[in-house]
């Protein structure tokens, strides 16, 4: 029987209309690849592989790690848009790149190459003190640094840590010497000692000192306190909102992949988070559970692009060319 053109039409529109659908449920037809911006042992690099164990299980297939750090995660950023490729994923902190912006005048990629698939934790940042310092609060770090200008060395993670503290410091009027380190454990290392006055950093990196009793952290960063720290209070509680930031840590794919798919990966992901095993082990990573699907992972990210933009503006700060 012969179709008519519009029928013939019709049916070519339906089989466009069913393809991303069908790719949904038969994703992954081959071993998933997590690329991540840090090497083994980080927080981010724990949090993949506690998820790709849960993976496993619900896909069908295996969920290797792939950790690849340096440049200022622009390394994963180049393999993961390379790898071109639906099971090729980025997993880690969006603030490692929503800052590249303001950092570099050109950069091999788009910020819309890399899309949103779920949000999974929030990295706790807090910033220490040297216990043997005797400072209890923010505020108090402050009138002794006003106090003596120009003599108290401070550090933070370079990033968005690095934007939020330079941010407070102009905020608050603070004359203090930035010191840079590759070594993120031997800048804590410093801060116990007493030769760094003052880290701010992932609680993860702060907390074996913090534990020996010799890093006293001052504030948390994010929105909320933190079960981790419950007698420590947030930026905004302590009265200095310039240093609150969110360290969001979620799952990235290719512009290029089909809504259905994004939202699928998803919500595996995120049932997957929820499971009590993987919640408690990224507590104990210093992360707070935080899913999210793809619209509220892309409307954190916004908010941390906007805060960033202010801070940027505020501090007159220029790409590198």
């Amino acid at each position: 029987m012969r179709m008519t053109t519009a029928r013939v039409f019709g049916f070519l529109a339906a089989l466009i209309l069913s393809a991303t659908p069908v790719q949904a449920q038969t994703w992954p037809q081959r071993p998933v690849k997590f690329i991540v911006p840090f090497g083994p042992g980080a927080g981010a690099d724990i949090g993949a592989r506690l998820l790709a164990e849960q993976l496993q299980g619900r896909w069908g297939k295996p969920v290797v790690i792939e950790n690849r750090p340096g440049g200022d995660s622009l390394v994963a950023i180049q393999a993961f848009l390379s790898a071109d490729d639906d099971h090729t994923l980025l997993f880690g902190p969006s603030g490692n790149f929503t800052v590249h912006p303001f950092q570099y005048a050109k950069l091999p990629y788009q910020a819309g190459d890399l899309v949103p698939i779920a949000r999974v934790s929030n990295t706790i940042l807090a910033l220490g003190v040297p216990a043997s310092m005797n400072i209890g609060t923010v505020a108090e770090f402050v009138a002794r640094v006003r106090a003596e200008p120009g003599k108290f060395n401070t550090s933070a993670v370079p990033g968005i840590t690095d934007f939020t503290f330079d941010y407070f410091a102009k905020t608050e009027g603070l004359s203090v010497v930035k010191v840079p380190y590759r070594d993120t454990v031997q800048a804590a290392t410093d801060v116990g000692e007493g030769r760094l006055q003052a880290y701010m950093a992932s609680y993860a990196i702060l907390q074996p000192q913090t534990q020996a009793g010799r890093i006293k952290a001052i504030v948390v960063n994010g929105r909320e306190r933190v079960s981790l720290l419950p007698d420590v209070p947030t930026a905004k509680e302590a009265g200095y909102p310039s240093l609150e930031v969110e360290g969001l840590v979620g799952l990235f794919g290719l512009k290029s992949m089909p809504q259905e798919l994004r939202d699928k990966i998803g919500a595996d992901l995120m049932a997957a988070t929820k499971e009590p095993s993987v919640s408690a082990r990224l507590i104990g990573t210093a992360q707070v559970v935080n899913p999210g699907g793809p619209a509220e992972f892309a409307a954190s990210i916004e908010d941390q692009r906007s805060k960033i933009a202010t801070i940027a503006q505020a501090l007159g700060i220029k790409p590198k060319q």
